[in-house]
């Protein structure tokens, strides 16, 4: 075979590779990530001038593809996998050094590399849009759920508060009545304390639902930090749960209302208590940006299931068993949050746990 006719082979087995390359990755989707990287690796063998004895490798932040592992020395090839202007990972295709030399790849071979190394950046950008994309309509689904959610709680607050305030008001007249007897005292006292309680209920939906007035005034959230800690020692205590500070400055101020900022710590906390294990670890995180401070609480328990990770801040929605919470508390945080223009999310530890995040505005 002449020069002309072999180099022109090399050429369709380049064209070949680039063309099954292209069609492995428009068929894509996240969960065959892994098989789609093998397959190309494979299809890129195809395109080199020694398909059998070239290997090629994968590398990315999160895959290593290898067609195979050679256990001597090589001579390679590379080229930069990048995603969104920075470089993520590597293609590489390499050749016995003790039959070959870096002569034996074609100047060709590496624009194939090039090439194939551009279209899996392309891939991996793709995937990540349609990730945020995917991410992005579920927050704007619960926020419109929450919102709804909002206005009726509002309204079942507002038309409570009155009949409960009545119950309360009547009750105490009656016990002023009743002080000589003491079964019906008691039993004025249970309706009392459940009509106190109840109120209670009303006014963390209202809190949920960002009607409770704000006295809104420049605060240091290091003291109210350390304060909703040093309230809650004992409790750590008693749970034998541990906690770390992690505090970059004495000073990170904000505009806030310093009872509700504090509540959102407070409820946090608790609710990092109860999830975490005994010895288990909860971190607290603060640190300060240009135009915000963010606040994380990390425990290292269960973590949340895919739909409470969706349901998390909606009203009465509760993993705890029954009688040991409303499903309020983090309701009221969210409804905090969002009526000081702030965010917050929750997502499962890599390891293990769940993470609060707030973001509040400066």
């Amino acid at each position: 075979m002449n020069t002309t006719e072999q180099a022109l082979k090399e050429r369709i087995k380049e064209l070949t590779c680039l063309y099954e390359v292209s069609s492995i990755i428009v068929n894509t989707n996240e969960e065959l990530i892994e098989d789609t990287l093998k397959a190309i690796a494979f299809s890129i063998k195809k395109g080199f001038q020694f398909p059998a004895e070239t290997e090629v490798d994968i590398n990315t932040e999160m895959y290593s593809i290898s067609t195979d592992k050679r256990a001597g020395s090589t001579i390679e090839i590379s080229s930069e996998i990048v995603l969104f202007n920075e470089v993520k990972g590597q293609l590489i295709a390499n050749l016995e050094s003790s039959r070959f030399k870096a002569e034996d790849f074609l100047t060709e071979e590496q624009l194939l590399l090039d090439n194939i190394a551009m279209k899996i950046g392309n891939l991996f950008e793709r995937l990540e849009i349609q990730k945020n994309e995917t991410s992005l309509k579920r927050q704007m689904e619960r926020a419109d759920r929450l919102g709804i959610l909002g206005e009726i709680t509002a309204g079942i607050a507002h038309e409570l508060n009155t009949p409960l305030a009545n119950i309360l008001g009547f009750a105490e007249l009656l016990k002023e009545d009743l002080t000589t007897n003491n079964k019906q005292t008691n039993d004025v006292d249970k309706i009392i304390k459940n009509a106190i309680f109840s109120r209670e209920v009303v006014k963390k939906l209202m809190f949920f639902a960002c009607e409770m007035p704000q006295e809104m005034k420049r605060v240091n959230i290091v003291p109210n930090v350390k304060n909703a800690i040093n309230l809650l020692d004992a409790t750590f205590r008693k749970e034998q749960v541990k906690y770390i500070i992690k505090i970059e400055e004495e000073e990170m101020w904000l505009k806030a209302d310093p009872i509700q900022l504090t509540q959102i710590i407070f409820n946090l906390l608790i609710n990092a208590i109860y999830f975490s294990p005994v010895n288990g670890l909860v971190t607290i995180e603060v640190k300060t940006l240009k135009n915000e401070i963010i606040l994380k609480i990390r425990d290292e328990g269960k973590g949340l299931t895919r739909d409470a990770q969706n349901k998390i801040f909606q009203p009465f929605f509760t993993t705890k068993p029954i009688g040991d919470g409303s499903g309020l508390g983090l309701s009221v945080v969210h409804g905090i949050v969002s009526s000081h223009k702030g965010t917050i999310t929750a997502k499962n530890n890599k390891n293990k746990g769940a993470i609060f995040t707030v973001t509040l505005p400066k």
